[in-house]
């Protein structure tokens, strides 16, 4: 009985996992689209299964206000890129 309900719950670990992980950005949104319909806190949903959280709600923006702003110039150099030269011997 016990090793039943054990394994159970790492099958459900596991599918959790696998759904907010791997599965497309549109499947996950219809699932947390699901949950809220079912009572849950979307913002919740949203962080854990990896959308803007507008995106279950049907606005349409999905994230699309939340542009991040440009690096300045006195991050100390971390907003720049850092390229590598190599040379292609023929």
């Amino acid at each position: 009985m016990w090793q039943t309900l054990i394994v159970t719950l790492i099958v459900a670990a596991a599918l959790l996992h696998f759904c907010t992980k791997y599965l497309p950005v549109g499947a996950r949104r219809a699932i947390v689209r699901g949950l809220v319909r079912c009572g849950l806190n979307e913002a919740k949903m949203s962080v854990l299964f990896k959308v803007a959280p507008g995106c279950g709600s049907g606005c349409g923006s999905c994230g699309s206000c939340d542009t991040p702003a440009p690096p300045s110039a006195d991050d100390g150099g971390a907003g720049k890129k850092r390229v590598i030269l190599m040379q292609v011997q023929r």
